[in-house]
């Protein structure tokens, strides 16, 4: 493994907070829930009616004609991208990076189920002839990392992790890889998903495995309260990009902060339970401290998983505390799904940027809708925004997913541009390394 250091040099993203980065941000250190009940008619009948889509309707933002030959994911993840590109000084196709040293790698934990699922009822009700012949280069797992990779013209590789709700933070970790590696130069990295449908809230809910809170949503997603009953399903993307300091010195790029490190496990426990004694999500983050070559002395702050889940969020306080031992006291943790709500997929992405951004600004989103704290949880859960103090921070971000995949992703703020400075580099404007103290 080579020893380049790999910076955040552009953010980008679509939630249901925000349609960019700045009011996203802003939502978090607001404390504003995103989280509201389906007006849909189809959710009508369902026991569970509570999600979070996003702000903004991509098909405001994107041409007419490329949004309809892309599924919701795509065309979420492209908003997101286009916009964690401009805000690292880069152009589309231009001569800033070279194309065979630019790789992307954007995750999803279900991919393009609406378009699957749409083309299935247009074909049994309108017949074969009807239906679309882009329909498998749209609901593909790889479609969102095709069209971007397609876009920026990356030929360095085009990757798509699927590991449930660990996904995009393993595009994170795989990004870090490539460019440690020698592989690439700049790593465009993130998530996306664009599942808020019948299907998914009917078997989320049937599961039980989703907030029944229909008559108070913005209350819904509350990790670690003591009635929490579920998560909130959200939809959105976020994107990183990722450049070896080098490169970035090289052509005078803006830098949020520095991802030094990754662990990965699994639990080899169930499907969709996680081990209740933390042994996979505890190794994961003592690989990440191993990987950064940092202690667990130095972590100062973690975005939770947090789901908002009865045992979800019991083992992974348990983990945490085993992962830093005597050391968890100091550390503020935090759940910020408890805003933005689930994005399944594109959680590890958003939340790594809200890490990146809590180090950057030295300010952490509190955590909503804790009436009453589980009791016994042993670590530092910050319910409202908490400043960070001076000199070198260190942040862990922790995904976890169905099928036991755990995925810690350790940032810190080593090489961040002064976000007080506004003329600190090559930042776009508008972006939130340059706005972000007022918002």
């Amino acid at each position: 493994m080579s020893s380049r250091t790999v910076v955040v040099t552009g953010l980008g993203a679509t939630t249901p907070l925000g349609g960019d980065v700045a009011t996203t941000w802003a939502g978090l250190l607001e404390g504003r829930s995103g989280t509201h009940l389906l007006q849909h008619e189809w959710a009508e009948p369902l026991p569970a009616r509570v999600a979070a889509e996003v702000a903004v309707e991509p098909t405001t933002v994107l041409e007419r004609v490329e949004a309809r030959r892309m599924d919701r994911s795509t065309q979420l993840a492209t908003v997101a991208a286009l916009e964690a590109w401009a805000d690292a000084g880069l152009t589309v196709k231009g001569d800033d990076v070279d194309p065979e040293r630019l790789a992307v790698s954007i995750a999803t934990g279900i991919g393009g189920m609406q378009t699957l699922l749409g083309t299935w009822d247009t074909q049994k009700e309108r017949g074969h002839r009807r239906v679309s012949p882009f329909a498998i280069p749209m609901l593909m797992a790889n479609a969102s990392a095709g069209s971007v990779g397609l876009r920026l013209g990356a030929r360095a590789g085009v990757h798509t992790p699927v590991a449930a709700c660990a996904s995009s933070n393993e595009s994170i970790a795989q990004g870090l890889d490539m460019i440690r590696l020698g592989r690439a130069d700049v790593v465009l990295a993130g998530g996306t998903e664009g599942v808020v449908h019948p299907l998914t809230m009917a078997t989320f809910g049937q599961m039980q495995a989703i907030s029944r809170r229909n008559d108070d949503p913005e209350h819904a997603s509350r990790p670690w309260d003591v009635d929490r009953d579920g998560f909130v399903l959200a939809e959105g993307a976020a994107m990183l990009v990722l450049e070896s300091l080098e490169h970035a010195r090289a052509r005078g790029a803006h830098v949020y902060g520095t991802v030094v490190g990754a662990g990965y496990s699994n639990d080899a426990h169930d499907m969709v339970q996680p081990d209740p004694r933390g042994l996979g999500q505890t190794a994961a983050m003592t690989k990440a401290l191993a990987d950064a070559g940092l202690t667990p002395r130095d972590i100062v702050h973690i975005n939770a998983h947090a789901t908002s889940t009865p045992q979800g969020d019991v083992t992974e306080a348990l983990s945490i505390r085993q992962a830093l031992g005597d050391d968890v006291d100091h550390v503020v943790v935090n759940g910020t799904k408890s805003m933005t709500g689930h994005l399944l997929g594109g959680a590890g992405a958003i939340e790594t940027l809200a890490s990146v951004l809590a180090l950057h600004h030295r300010t952490v989103p509190g955590t909503i809708n804790i009436d009453t704290l589980e009791p016994d949880l042993g670590i530092d859960v910050a319910t409202a925004t908490r400043p960070l103090g001076d000199g070198d921070l260190a942040a862990i971000n922790n995904s976890f997913g169905f099928g036991g995949a755990n995925v810690a992703v350790l940032v810190t703020n080593e090489n961040s541009s002064d976000p007080r400075d506004p003329d600190a580099s090559g930042a776009a404007a508008g972006s939130p390394g340059r706005t972000g103290e007022s918002a």
